[in-house]
């Protein structure tokens, strides 16, 4: 038997899981009775056909029990083409918020993607010499009327007023204390995670970031809100921290 050539997995690119739940949905809800309805069609077809051909049986009850296989699979499948949208638009920010951190490299800043958790992701972590960062990418369409603009009070996030479904601050504060965790059993060391929201394409209204545990930014603006920060660790640290999460995500 061939072995691999690689001594251990790839870590994980942006989007990763999205791009495996929408796999999933291609697969499951749109395919499948893509199969069934052309399945039915082609009894259909074939039965009128021995009809036309003057052939004993009958097609019509075959043409009406093809219909509903058709109906039904039509419907699963618009169904499953609903479900594809917003997660295409989550990998696509995704990969553009990921392609922003990737700059940090040039800092000696270590970029992670698409870490799994027991039924959830972090979608982006940066260890870098001002900190450990975990970044939660939130795509929104714009609205067709009116400026792409947010509120945070520093508390919730708002869209007109309203806020925000789904609760996304309190999700990084979550992901964040389970990445320190993490870190802390394997390495020892305890060090604050600060988590990040961005929503790509929209105008953050946000209050002094230094009063705020959790920033919600314009991805555009995060290399440089990290950048800006006072120095946390020390290289050779980022590395050690960087080699712990890499060995986590080859586990996995």
């Amino acid at each position: 038997m061939k072995k691999s050539p690689l001594k251990a997995k790839p870590l994980r690119n942006p989007g990763e899981s999205l791009e495996k739940q929408l796999m999933n949905i291609v697969l499951d809800d749109i395919l499948f009775y893509l199969l069934i309805a052309m399945v039915a069609l082609a009894l259909a077809v074939t039965e009128w056909s021995r009809w036309y051909f003057d052939s004993p049986p009958n097609p019509i009850l075959v043409s009406l029990l093809a219909g509903v296989v058709i109906l039904v699979a039509a419907w699963k499948m618009v169904r499953g083409v609903r479900k594809t949208k917003p997660i295409k638009l989550g990998i696509e920010g995704e990969k553009a918020v990921g392609q922003f951190l990737e700059r940090l490299r040039v800092q000696g800043a270590q970029v992670f993607h698409d870490i799994e958790g027991e039924n959830f992701n972090l979608d982006h972590v940066v260890i870098h010499r001002s900190g450990i960062y975990v970044i939660e990418t939130k795509t929104m369409s714009k609205p067709d009327k009116g400026k792409a603009e947010l509120e945070f009070d520093g508390v919730q996030i708002k869209h007109r007023g309203k806020p925000i479904k789904g609760d996304p601050v309190t999700q990084v504060n979550a992901a964040s204390y389970w990445l320190g965790e993490l870190l802390s059993e394997s390495t020892g060391r305890k060090l604050p995670v600060r988590g990040v929201v961005v929503y790509p394409g929209w105008y953050i209204h946000s209050p002094d970031t230094r009063r705020t545990k959790v920033w919600v930014l314009n991805p555009k603006a995060l290399p440089t809100f990290i950048e800006n920060q006072p120095k946390q660790i020390e290289p050779e640290d980022v590395h050690l921290f960087a080699y712990h999460l890499s060995r986590f995500i080859r586990t996995l």
